[in-house]
């Protein structure tokens, strides 16, 4: 099994080979693009692992933009009791799905 860990925003996610993952939207993309990401923190392959310090400077993802998408809606609401106060509010985030096509390794 290999996989990597990738900073990705600031989140770090899990990438496993041929697997799909949602991510925050990368809005300059188009469908179909194929992209690099080079923030890998970690890297697993063969039961031999990677640890970066903080990054790993030779290992890389390549991975291709599915599909851009929105979340389910996340309901934000305020109360404060004895008061009359109520709000309610939410917003649905938006993704990207992409899929892992391989681990480029030097």
């Amino acid at each position: 099994m290999i996989y990597a860990i990738v900073d990705i925003q600031g989140k770090q996610f899990k990438l496993i080979e041929n697997k799909y993952v949602y991510v925050p939207r990368f809005s300059s993309m188009s469908l179909g693009e194929k992209m690099l990401l080079d923030r890998v923190i970690f890297f697993y392959k063969n039961g031999f692992p990677k640890i970066g310090t903080p990054l790993l400077e030779n290992v890389k993802v390549e991975v291709e933009i599915l599909q851009h998408l929105k979340g389910d809606k996340i309901i934000i609401f305020k109360k404060k009791r004895r008061k009359g106060y109520k709000v309610k509010n939410g917003f649905r985030p938006f993704f990207t799905k992409i899929k892992v096509i391989s681990f480029l390794e030097k």
